[in-house]
């Protein structure tokens, strides 16, 4: 069984570096040029508009099933501020040095999104198992496939030591009882977001 993981595509808040949680941003320009050959059954998107309107560019005929667990982290206050912006802030240095023991103000906590995001997994592995769906794709946020990486991924790596680029998606290839246990997938392999040909 294949669960896609891919990011939203490139957004000019992306694009200056600020912390892009629970607001919006609309997408760059070339982000509205990607493609992908990948065939999936059943997709998923975080209902942020940056993840749907990906979710058409990539699968613009494919019905999505909107999930709010799939959302970024919320940044609270931080929302839309850079790390020059913050930098001086005690909260932030102290955020920065033990992310699990502070959270933004007006935020979430590393283990309330953690938890909203593993809720939304078990939501979508329930369905795609009861319905004995072979291959699937979610469209989300960087910091979300980082924790499902850093959960079920073949290697074992912690949430910072992953990276979720934008032109690039990860499959998870799991045995079907493997994924019913919560255990982690057998092969992991990247799948590469192209440039649409034009003509």
């Amino acid at each position: 069984m294949v669960i896609a993981l891919f990011r939203h595509g490139l957004t000019e808040e992306n694009k200056r570096k600020a912390y892009l949680g629970w607001k919006d941003s609309p997408l760059c320009k070339d982000s509205k040029n990607m493609s992908t050959n990948s065939r999936y059954d059943l997709f998923f998107s975080s209902d942020l508009p940056r993840c749907v309107e990906t979710a058409k560019i990539l699968f613009p005929t494919k019905s999505l099933k909107l999930l709010p667990e799939l959302r970024e982290m919320d940044f609270g206050q931080w929302e839309g501020k850079t790390y020059e912006d913050l930098k001086e802030l005690l909260l932030y240095q102290r955020w920065l040095s033990d992310p699990l023991s502070y959270n933004p103000p007006g935020g979430e906590s590393f283990e309330e999104f953690t938890h909203r995001v593993q809720n939304g997994w078990e939501m979508i592995t329930g369905e795609i198992l009861s319905k004995n769906i072979e291959r699937c794709a979610i469209i989300t946020h960087g910091g979300v496939i980082r924790f499902l990486l850093s959960k079920f991924a073949p290697i074992k790596n912690d949430f910072w030591s992953w990276q979720a680029p934008h032109k690039q998606g990860y499959e998870l290839i799991f045995e079907r009882e493997a994924l019913r246990r919560g255990e982690t997938c057998t092969l992991l392999q990247e799948v590469p977001l192209t440039a649409k040909e034009l003509g």
